[in-house]
């Protein structure tokens, strides 16, 4: 369940974004399902060996190179949806960046953590 859930924000919050941001482009509804199914596929599988592969890189930067391997996956997932068009390389950060602001606010907004007391 939670799986589908992600799929669900990503869907709807890549759909806006796309139509938010003018180097990202969209066709329609069902694109972005596709999108965010292969994004979920790429975090799962290529992302674990992209930061290994780019751990120096990751700390020497303190964390920021993270920023690069998701733009990255949102270049790959451009190459994989033919109806999914990515200007270039900052507009994917750009994306990719304003995505997982986007994700994170919703998830928490629609679930709060009932495990967080707040000073009680």
């Amino acid at each position: 369940m939670g799986f589908l859930l992600k799929i669900l924000i990503t869907t709807v919050n890549a759909f806006i974004l796309s139509h938010i941001l003018p180097g990202i482009k969209m066709d329609n509804f069902f694109t972005a399902i596709i999108f965010a199914v292969v994004i979920g596929v790429l975090d799962v599988i290529v992302k674990p060996i992209l930061i290994l592969l780019t751990l120096p890189a990751t700390i020497l930067t303190l964390g920021l190179f993270l920023f690069v391997i998701n733009a990255g996956l949102v270049l790959i997932g451009a190459e994989f949806i033919k109806s999914f068009h990515v200007e270039g390389f900052w507009y994917a950060m750009l994306f990719s960046i304003l995505l997982s602001f986007f994700n994170s606010f919703v998830h928490r907004r629609a679930f709060p953590n009932p495990n967080n007391n707040r000073g009680e």
